[in-house]
């Protein structure tokens, strides 16, 4: 009888355990296929991105985006210089081939001075893109250095008594902060890795702490500018500078938050930035006005007013989905397949014809319908450098599932 009895409670067990082997055995190949999807989609934006280098061979004349069918050009002092390099340096990731690390070594050389530009806060877009993505790459340690050089020069924007560093150098403001400043976070958080020097880790961890106090409205949406005193050290007005409206939310900004808060968290293991970013998140993938392809309009109240085109923006749907296939490595399954199923639907989408350029088109750049700066009637339905940028990293990331 006992034997009996062990013999039904085990087949009992086998039962209950088999849909969870299967489940699981599903997750697997679903990751398979999507790794196979990006690899693939990496493959045909090399490509293009070979034209690209051969169209473009000055890397002190760089492209930033393509628009009204012309081509528009940066010198290495732009905010977006050191996207062309790293993009460089995702289709080596890729494809492991020497030219192109050639072609991305030689990029972002040309950018080493940028470690003292004073000009812009940018400087982690610049230095981080370039320097920091051919550290990862190639373990060269001569470019450590020019990004801790680069890492100081952004200190000299940190006030103490706000707790935030400093963004635009222009305007009327007393002390403008643009929520697209937490993408400079991670060259103070590996500056303080690679010094010992926990000046740079505290700085990074109070912009985001203050920011995500003074910048998020109650849905987790967030405001573009916050505009601090500097004599009380809070905000003095709120704005949404490229947005529609100062109470819009402005769909790059909302992407710069969501990929801003899982990298802090990457570096701290905080966990309230780690729930900040899922709150960002969440409201994201339930607005009402998200469209079906999870390629956004460029704000997301756009569809409420009628006199607006209800443009794109690729760029805020590459960056949202490569902080989403970050954020999945961060939370429970459950969860983490619904980010990396909202992740893929938009790389799917942006690797379809209705964004995705044929080759020969668009200024050799690779994504389409991006918007730059809706109220200044700039760069709309355009190329971005910085679209094509992290829609590579969002590739390169889940090719690595």
């Amino acid at each position: 009888m006992k034997k009996s009895l062990t013999k039904s409670a085990l087949a009992i067990s086998i039962l209950f355990a088999l849909p969870a082997c299967n489940a699981l055995e599903g997750n697997k190949q679903l990751l398979a296929d999507d790794a196979a999807f990006c690899s693939a989609a990496l493959d045909k934006a090399q490509l293009q991105m070979d034209d690209f280098r051969k169209a473009y061979t000055n890397p002190t004349k760089i492209p930033t985006s393509y628009s009204d069918g012309k081509v528009n050009f940066i010198n290495p002092m732009g905010w977006t210089s050191g996207f062309v390099a790293g993009s460089f340096w995702y289709i080596y990731e890729h494809s492991q081939d020497k030219s192109w690390l050639d072609t991305a070594t030689e990029w972002t050389n040309a950018l080493e001075n940028m470690q003292f530009n004073r000009k812009t806060h940018d400087v982690g877009f610049i230095m981080n893109n370039s320097f920091g993505n051919g550290l990862r790459l190639t373990g060269n340690q001569s470019y450590s250095p020019i990004l801790v050089s680069t890492a100081k020069t952004l200190m000299e924007r940190y006030n103490p008594d706000i707790g935030t560093t400093f963004s635009w150098s222009w305007g009327t403001w007393e002390f403008p902060v643009i929520i697209d400043n937490m993408m400079n976070l991670e060259l103070l958080f590996n500056a303080s890795i690679a010094t010992g020097d926990k000046k740079y880790y505290d700085a990074a961890v109070s912009h985001a702490t203050v920011t995500m106090k003074h910048h998020f409205r109650d849905d987790y949406s967030s405001y573009h500018l916050v505009n601090y005193s500097r004599d009380t050290g809070l905000p003095i007005s709120k704005q949404t500078f490229q947005g529609l409206t100062d109470d819009s939310s402005w769909s790059r900004g909302q992407a710069w938050g969501a990929y801003g808060y899982t990298m802090v968290y990457r570096y701290t293991k905080d966990e309230k930035f780690l729930n900040h970013a899922r709150n960002i998140v969440n409201y994201l993938l339930t607005h009402k006005n998200m469209p079906e392809d999870l390629v956004p309009y460029f704000d997301y109240d756009a569809p409420e007013h009628p006199d607006v085109i209800n443009y794109r923006d690729s760029s805020a749907a590459s960056l949202l989905a490569s902080g989403l296939i970050e954020l999945a490595n961060y939370v429970e399954e459950d969860e983490a397949a619904r980010y990396r199923k909202a992740a893929m639907t938009m790389l799917r989408s942006l690797s379809s014809s209705e964004y995705l350029a044929a080759k020969g088109e668009n200024g050799h750049f690779l994504l389409k319908q991006a918007t730059g700066h809706y109220p200044a009637g700039k760069e709309l339905n355009a190329a971005l450098n910085y679209g094509d940028y992290y829609y590579l990293e969002a590739l390169n990331r889940c090719k690595s599932l």
